[in-house]
């Protein structure tokens, strides 16, 4: 079996992460139990805007300093849900990629395109006229930890504006994340994933996050 690493894309992963209010208590014994890792993922923040559709919930489309990325549901197994890349791109977005990856991913109607590319303040502004698609700004502070060979992470995550803490393992060995989440507790929590819980935040979606009651 080969080891991961933090920061470098190997084969697809299984995901499991959880989104709450409070998880001090896995986020202790996944310090505890983690293996030293590099520097560099002790601690990084981030600043992106989620593209949401009301119509889809299985591609996941951010942008983070000016490039888009779309990844796309596979599958789920033993409770784990693993996602791959769809589409990554740049601004100006040409208008072909817009008519065939990008909105095809969103599932909704295309709009009229007259222009042969489009700039980041342009696309914005097609998510901001269509009422089935929100921008939501995301910022995220993320603690990396290595724990049973999975990547394990403690996160606190701005929404608009809305705090929430997140906690996550992710491996290519779905039997690595288990043990992990038992070891962690992290099997007390549902499996959301991020555009499960952006949706809960912003009242797409009526439930509850994991540690919280309607």
């Amino acid at each position: 079996m080969s080891e991961l690493e933090i920061g470098k894309q190997s084969k697809s992963r299984f995901e499991f992460r959880s989104f709450g209010q409070d998880f001090e208590d896995v986020h202790f014994l996944m310090s505890r139990l983690s293996t030293p890792v590099p520097e560099k993922v002790w601690e990084r923040q981030s600043d992106e805007i989620y593209i949401l559709s009301r119509t889809n919930d299985i591609n996941n489309t951010k942008i983070r300093n000016g490039k888009m990325d779309i990844k796309t549901f596979v599958q789920e197994k033993d409770g784990l849900e693993q996602w791959n890349p769809l589409m990554k791109g740049e601004f100006p977005i040409s208008k072909e990629v817009l008519i065939n990856e990008v909105f095809p991913a969103f599932m909704v109607e295309i709009p009229e395109l007259s222009k042969e590319s489009y700039t980041y303040e342009e696309f914005m502004e097609m998510v901001k006229s269509n009422n089935n698609l929100a921008a939501v700004r995301v910022s995220k502070l993320r603690f990396g930890y290595m724990v049973n060979n999975t990547i394990c992470e403690f996160a606190e995550v701005l929404i608009n504006g809305a705090r929430v803490y997140s906690i996550n393992s992710e491996s290519t060995e779905t039997e690595d994340i288990l043990k992990t989440m038992q070891q962690t507790g992290m099997d007390k929590y549902e499996n959301i994933n991020y555009l499960q819980a952006i949706k809960r935040v912003i009242g797409w979606i009526n439930k509850p996050l994991a540690d919280e009651t309607l």
